[in-house]
């Protein structure tokens, strides 16, 4: 079972939250919050701000607090995925594109009430949490947890759990 360690950029500036689109291996278009696996030895904080970098060109000076986390068991695929989402407010920069994975087709930011019609096709444990974490006014809340049903992600079956 592989394991990984994920961080999310909660990145709000002026009422609108920093999305990018990521173009994934079946051909999918999602949109997600900017961020990605840690690698050995970072901090969450200091990975977000790497991904933030690469996927996006803007450099995020500091980041104020985690605002909730989410743990997807994968089974059937072979992982199990731990993701940390923190909030910043300030960013500097210009949105440029410059990921390494090449999966960031486009970085925009968008206002908070137009968010949800882009989550459409991503994943639930992306979706649910950033739209709960909006409804909720921003504020921190608590944790996520999903379980991912099938051997493969175009037929399988995802379901929140109680945490």
């Amino acid at each position: 079972m592989r394991s990984f360690r994920v961080g999310g950029g909660l990145i709000v500036i002026d009422n609108q939250l920093l999305l990018t689109a990521n173009r994934r291996r079946q051909g999918t278009l999602e949109w997600t919050p900017p961020g990605g696996v840690i690698d050995d030895g970072e901090t969450v904080t200091s990975g977000i701000s790497r991904e933030v970098l690469e996927e996006t060109g803007l450099h995020v000076p500091a980041w104020d607090l985690c605002h909730y986390t989410v743990e997807v068991d994968a089974p059937e695929m072979g992982w199990h995925m731990t993701v940390e989402s923190w909030l910043a407010t300030t960013a500097h920069g210009r949105i440029s594109l410059n990921d390494p994975d090449g999966i960031v087709e486009q970085a925009l930011f968008v206002d908070v009430d137009d968010v949800e019609p882009l989550l459409a096709d991503s994943p639930l444990w992306v979706k649910l949490p950033v739209m709960a974490w909006l409804a909720g006014g921003m504020k921190a809340i608590s944790e996520f947890n999903f379980r991912v049903y099938g051997a493969d992600r175009e037929s399988a079956r995802v379901e929140q759990r109680s945490s």
